[in-house]
């Protein structure tokens, strides 16, 4: 049974877990919303593809969230695979340049069979536990935290990418200046009164839905909660509330 809730924003749910037992636990109290899912680092390395398939054959969609970034050559290899892994979306860091980007997009492409429906490639801008402290005195990137977005989301826009992960503080000028059709995917959504953890730049559902997000990423509000199916459920109506 699919939920009735619609709204112009998709939510993913990340599964933020050391394991496939725990991992799996979840996705069954979930699945009558059958929801977007989010598969990153700890938990991939952890259960590699066997998750994915099992994930896929139960009809999920699968964002992989690895952040490629290596050389041009090691990117492209590294899309064919996990565009035959049959995942819907990954990742790569635009701070890779564009040759690294265009790489991961030829490897999609040459990987791709008939019929296969191509992954989104988005590109990571800045990471939403970075301050701006961070980015002028430990990244090493000089001016304000908006301009350094918007560079890295050219770039992507440039190699082919189809949108790029963001801060929810950054979507408007992304879509004013790449347009509506470029994707936002936004983590840093906490709902009120839930807490901000490692991330600093965060908005609530509700404002990414008004700001015109495309995705967002939501993990520890919806796994950490008491009742994970209520605050999914209650999530999406905060968000079709927006979209009205």
């Amino acid at each position: 049974m699919e939920s009735n809730i619609k709204s112009r924003s998709t939510v993913i749910v990340a599964l933020d877990f050391p394991n496939e037992q725990k991992a799996l636990q979840l996705v069954d109290i979930l699945e009558p919303y059958h929801p977007y899912l989010k598969i990153g680092m700890e938990l991939y390395y952890q259960t590699g593809p066997q998750l994915i398939y099992k994930l896929k054959e139960r009809g999920f969609s699968i964002f992989l969230d690895l952040k490629l970034h290596d050389i041009p050559n090691t990117v492209k290899g590294a899309a064919q695979s996990l565009t035959r892994l049959g995942v819907d979306m990954f990742n790569v860091h635009c701070a890779g340049g564009i040759k690294m980007m265009q790489g991961a997009v030829e490897g999609i492409e040459q990987a791709l069979i008939p019929g296969q429906k191509k992954p989104l490639l988005i590109g990571v801008t800045q990471l939403t536990s970075t301050s701006q402290e961070t980015l002028n005195q430990e990244i090493g990137i000089s001016g304000q935290m908006e301009q350094a977005v918007l560079h890295y989301a050219n770039l992507a826009q440039k190699s082919g990418l189809d949108g790029v992960v963001c801060s929810p503080l950054e979507i408007t000028l992304i879509k004013e200046s790449l347009g509506q059709g470029f994707l936002t995917i936004t983590p840093g959504i906490r709902p009120k009164e839930t807490a901000l953890d490692d991330q600093t730049r965060v908005t609530t559902p509700q404002e990414a839905a008004q700001l015109g997000t495309d995705y967002m990423v939501i993990g520890r509000a919806i796994t950490k909660a008491a009742d994970p199916a209520q605050m999914y459920a209650e999530i999406l109506k905060q968000i079709e509330g927006e979209s009205r």
